[in-house]
């Protein structure tokens, strides 16, 4: 949510971001709304302190006559001012409905442009494997090497949904679980979520529970959302909260199942695990003072760069553009895994992201400061970056690191976890 004092005084800034952003919002329409609700508020105040002096007056000596003139004074009053207050209501339920379509504010060095070809590379990491023999997807790796099963659960549960089995069980846990090493390292706290939500939650995070263009599941005759992402209920954990600011900035390491509708989602590179409608991710998630979180978002960068690094996968980093960004972000980076098995020659998939949300998050779920370095307070900034979101990385690691008889070595950063050192195809 934006602050709706700068959206009256910033009108052309805020028009032009919905232009960059392809946001089509009726601007004129909210600002208007703006306009009309705090005209009434004057003639509300206005009533009240004239219901007020009235009453003021029944308490003196009076005549019947007068008496009566006062009380029906102040039935006029009373209904007058109720009338104005609902339609008070009215506007501001219509407000809020405008307002909360409006995206936050765009960092000035985002790239502009309307979808992801405008993305802007700004640095690859690692080199691309060479192989002496033509490179397999990772849904025929996983298949011979009898650790992922789309096929049953095509038939138990729907397209989309797998099996991890054999190695692939302790493979997703052992990815979790570096992650969780790696952050704890660096200073977060590390939290097992909860895998649903109230749906007013979900909104205050900016994402849309219902309607068609949802992503996300809802529970039927409950005010309950699974999440598709623990940004989701780590966001709410200090909902309504008033945090010291010598408390700041939380680091927290959330686990969580993520679940997604993925609806229309088809196509080469949406095969196999690439995008499913469960998997398991670790989020990371930071609350801060206004003035840090921009470096702070360069921290989450550099620690999903450090991950990626030590699992030996190619990556590079793209600096998400606006129409590109989603509503919450103020800015966004996204690291690309290379993936060998994409395409006729290998291409580039999205594997993390991580955004610096400044205080769009924070206003709509109530989460606020006090007693900041210059005795301020305020709203909170809201950051979240994905450490490992596991079916992604699963990708990466098969492809990268198969051999040519099918059989996949894992990382030497990773064995610890996995308890072996390579993935063979059962004979």
């Amino acid at each position: 949510m934006l602050d709706l004092k700068y959206v009256r005084e910033n009108a052309d800034e805020v028009r032009q971001n919905l232009a960059d952003r392809g946001v089509s919002l009726d601007l004129d329409l909210l600002l208007a709304h703006i306009d009309t609700r705090a005209k009434l508020q004057v003639q509300i105040q206005a009533l009240r302190e004239e219901r007020n002096a009235n009453a003021a007056a029944m308490k003196g000596r009076l005549e019947p006559e007068q008496r009566s003139e006062l009380i029906e004074t102040g039935k006029r009053l009373k209904q007058e001012i109720s009338e104005l207050e609902e339609r008070v209501a009215t506007g501001q339920r219509e407000l809020d409905e405008l307002a909360s379509r409006l995206p936050n504010r765009t960092h000035p060095q985002s790239p502009r442009g309307a979808d992801d070809s405008a993305n802007v590379e700004i640095e690859v990491v690692g080199t691309r494997p060479t192989f002496d023999f033509t490179p397999a997807d990772h849904l025929e790796l996983g298949t011979k090497l009898d650790i992922v099963d789309f096929d049953t659960a095509a038939k138990v549960t729907g397209s989309k949904f797998y099996y991890l089995r054999n190695q692939g069980v302790f493979l997703e846990l052992a990815l979790a679980r570096f992650a969780l090493d790696v952050l704890q390292n660096h200073g977060f706290t590390p939290i097992i979520t909860p895998d649903l939500a109230r749906t007013s939650v979900v909104a205050g995070i900016g994402f849309n529970p219902r309607g068609a263009e949802s992503n996300i599941y809802n529970v039927e005759d409950e005010e309950l959302s699974l999440i598709g992402t623990a940004e989701i209920t780590l966001g709410g954990y200090h909902a309504d909260q008033t945090l010291d600011a010598d408390r700041l900035p939380l680091r927290l390491a959330g686990l969580s199942h993520c679940f997604r509708r993925e609806a229309g989602a088809a196509g080469q590179f949406s095969r196999g695990l690439y995008r499913v409608h469960q998997f398991t991710k670790v989020e990371m998630f930071v609350v801060c003072l206004p003035q840090d979180s921009e470096a702070l978002h360069r921290e989450l960068l550099a620690i999903e760069k450090e991950i990626f690094t030590k699992l030996e996968i190619p990556f590079r980093v793209v600096d998400v553009c606006t129409g590109d960004l989603g509503g919450p972000a103020y800015r966004k980076f996204d690291l690309e895994a290379w993936m060998p098995g994409r395409g006729a020659a290998g291409e580039w998939g999205e594997i993390t992201s991580t955004s610096d949300c400044t205080d769009y998050q924070s206003r709509r779920l109530g989460t606020r400061f006090k007693n900041g370095p210059d005795g301020s307070r305020g709203y909170v900034h809201m950051l979240n970056g994905t450490a490992v979101a596991v079916s992604r990385a699963i990708i990466a690691l098969l492809e990268n690191h198969q051999q040519a008889d099918g059989s996949v070595v894992i990382p030497e950063s990773l064995r610890p976890y996995t308890g072996f050192a390579r993935i063979d195809v059962p004979s």
